[in-house]
């Protein structure tokens, strides 16, 4: 039978600090996160929060803004902190999801394009079956070097593109919930 776990990546108010902060996809992002980890919670599926932690700024420990975003309410089963981009390696976290059993991670988070997709091929790579959950993850627009914006959306389109069928099974919110539900 196969363990599942949702790592809640970076979600932390670190961000709100930053310079390309923007609130557009926020409601929906918290809408979206919010009930994929209720849902998880209600199917007794532990939920690790994923802190990234820089040694100076505002993702140090001393900014106090490595902490939950505002929305959040729940409480997790693990928190681990992160200096790299994916969650697994230099965290400790791939030691304690072997000790648990764990065999199949949900990706949600903060940003998609980034440590959520890192986290997402660094977890396939060394043998874990993924879900990624596009709806649950945030991003912001990214100016090129020639000076093209991508979108939100056309960064998670690309992260979809890249990952499906290679790295992890593509979904949304009500996906991953049901397949959690077939698993049983």
């Amino acid at each position: 039978m196969t363990k599942s776990a949702l790592l809640n990546i970076d979600v932390q108010r670190s961000f709100e600090h930053k310079d390309f902060w923007q609130q557009n996809d926020l409601p929906a992002f918290s809408e979206a996160l919010t009930r994929l980890i209720d849902g998880c919670q209600t199917r007794n599926v532990p939920v690790v929060d994923v802190f990234h932690v820089n040694a100076e700024g505002v993702f140090s420990l001393a900014s106090g803004l490595v902490t939950p975003m505002t929305f959040l309410s729940h409480t997790p089963q693990k928190t681990v902190h992160k200096n790299v981009h994916n969650a697994l390696l230099e965290s400790g976290l791939d030691a304690w999801l072997r000790e648990e059993g764990i065999t199949h991670l949900i990706i949600a988070g903060m940003r998609t394009e980034q440590c959520c997709e890192t986290t997402t091929r660094v977890a396939s790579d060394i043998g874990y079956n993924v879900t990624f959950v596009t709806e649950a993850t945030m991003t912001f627009p990214m100016t090129h070097a020639s000076g093209e914006v991508f979108s939100t959306d056309s960064i998670k389109r690309h992260t979809e593109l890249v990952l499906a069928d290679r790295f992890a099974t593509i979904t949304d919110v009500d996906g991953a919930l049901a397949e959690l539900d077939r698993a049983v």
